[in-house]
């Protein structure tokens, strides 16, 4: 079935669809860390959006459906020597998921984050509507407004994304800190010199290590992190490594990070018995939200007479605020790994509505674990402060997870007045929740 058949049999959906019931989209994977409450909702079928359609090796660039889940879009791309400009860390995103949200990895300190990448989105609107949205056209609007917004202004259907030339290994050298105004001023430099990758993680106060990657066309050797060897703990062992490019780009994905120690997936005879194919991120989100809905982790917690809350978010902090951050995290927080990735704009001479950044070198950092404490606590505290603090140094943080925000300072943050404008213009029916239903009171 080409693109145009299912553009036709999903419009065939809307129409024999219910009422005015919400749209939402019945798919096989979701990276959203919230859980969502329960509302009527018209299901739309996009799994079959799922192909990549177009890679253009002298232009550089490739348009591809936006169900197809990054697995297949690299796979298919390093068959031409290119790859995604941005591909952000787990195998299960979607490309059309990392467009309306915000995705990042360690060339996004060159290329910014994913929807700075994108060249042309067609939109499936919640009203049933196809457009056609670029820079430059009478969308551009959308196109600029579209990142950041969770499906309330539509789905993307297909995109037109950059495309970047690979060789076929990656050297990957790895330097240990103990100071991290020193790792911080280091991440900068390499930033300005020519690495193609560069990331980090914060195992403690006193210990951080610094990772950049470079394209080379031979390896004296390459290791193999997708079953019996964990990368995260290869840097605080090894200076210098070699990975193809393939398992560099999915280093992350086979341990979700360290994530996969919360499923006891690091054990050594547990990871024997759940083998190669399930220590991945679709397999353990699928566990998570099988923990989630069950509530086994709260149970145990409370036999053992602890508090907790989940802290599963990602921020950008002005580099010249990195440390304040980085201090007040362990200070105030105090769980690890964390990882850091730098992050640049992209895209000089525009600003995208929903996520805004300034031209300037951003510190990503991703922390996603459970906050235990003896003592009580208020609902949401650990990340209200996280939230606060983000706003106090200027940054700005991704939507994926919990939010706490009250709904004005919601609006302040993530430009109110334009997303109502929006709104209005593509969602006139009120098909969709907005971003703050949707984001911060998970409807």
């Amino acid at each position: 079935m080409n693109h145009e058949e299912k553009l036709h049999r999903l419009a065939e959906q809307i129409k024999s669809g219910t009422g005015g019931a919400p749209i939402g989209l019945a798919k096989d994977t979701s990276n959203l860390f919230r859980d969502r409450k329960e509302t009527p909702r018209q299901k739309l079928d996009v799994r079959q959006f799922n192909e990549v359609l177009s890679v253009n090796a002298d232009e550089r660039w490739v348009e591809v459906e936006g169900m197809t889940p990054y697995a297949k879009l690299v796979d298919e791309m390093l068959a031409y020597g290119l790859m995604p400009a941005v591909v952000p860390q787990l195998k299960s995103i979607t490309i059309g998921g990392a467009a309306a949200g915000v995705g990042i990895e360690a060339t996004s300190f060159k290329y910014g984050l994913v929807h700075e990448t994108l060249q042309e989105l067609e939109i499936l609107l919640p009203d049933g509507r196809v457009v056609f949205a670029a820079p430059d056209n009478e969308y551009s609007d959308l196109f600029y407004g579209f990142p950041n917004s969770y499906g309330t202004l539509g789905y993307a259907l297909k995109l037109k994304a950059l495309a970047v030339p690979v060789k076929p290994y990656v050297e990957v050298s790895h330097t240990r800190y103990r100071d991290a105004e020193l790792l911080i001023s280091d991440l900068a430099q390499h930033c300005r010199n020519e690495a193609d990758f560069v990331d980090g993680v914060v195992f403690g106060a006193n210990e951080m290590v610094l990772s950049v990657g470079r394209f080379v066309d031979e390896a004296p050797y390459t290791s193999d992190y997708t079953y019996k060897k964990i990368y995260y703990r290869s840097l605080r062992e090894r200076d210098s490594d070699y990975l193809t490019t393939r398992d560099y780009i999915w280093r992350w994905d086979t341990d979700w990070f360290w994530c996969s120690k919360n499923l006891g997936a690091q054990n050594f005879l547990i990871r024997r018995l759940l083998g190669r194919k399930r220590l991945n991120s679709v397999f353990y989100t699928k566990m998570m939200r099988f923990n989630s809905k069950w509530g086994f982790t709260n149970k145990f917690d409370k036999l053992l007479g602890l508090h907790r809350e989940s802290l599963i978010q990602d921020v950008d902090i002005p580099l010249q605020n990195a440390m304040a951050f980085l201090d007040f995290f362990q200070r105030e927080i105090g769980i690890n790994p964390v990882w850091i990735c730098p992050v640049k704009p992209y895209r000089k001479d525009s600003q995208f509505t929903l996520f805004p950044m300034r031209d300037q070198l951003y510190v990503n950092f991703g922390f996603w674990d459970v906050v235990r404490r003896k003592h009580a606590f208020e609902p949401g505290r650990h990340n209200r402060l996280v939230e606060d603090k983000v706003a106090e140094l200027g940054g700005i943080k991704s939507l994926y997870s919990d939010s706490f925000y009250d709904e004005e300072r919601f609006w302040r943050i993530y430009d109110g007045e334009a997303y109502r404008t929006l709104k209005e213009k593509y969602d006139p029916g009120k098909r969709a929740k907005t971003l703050y239903q949707k984001c911060v009171l998970r409807q």
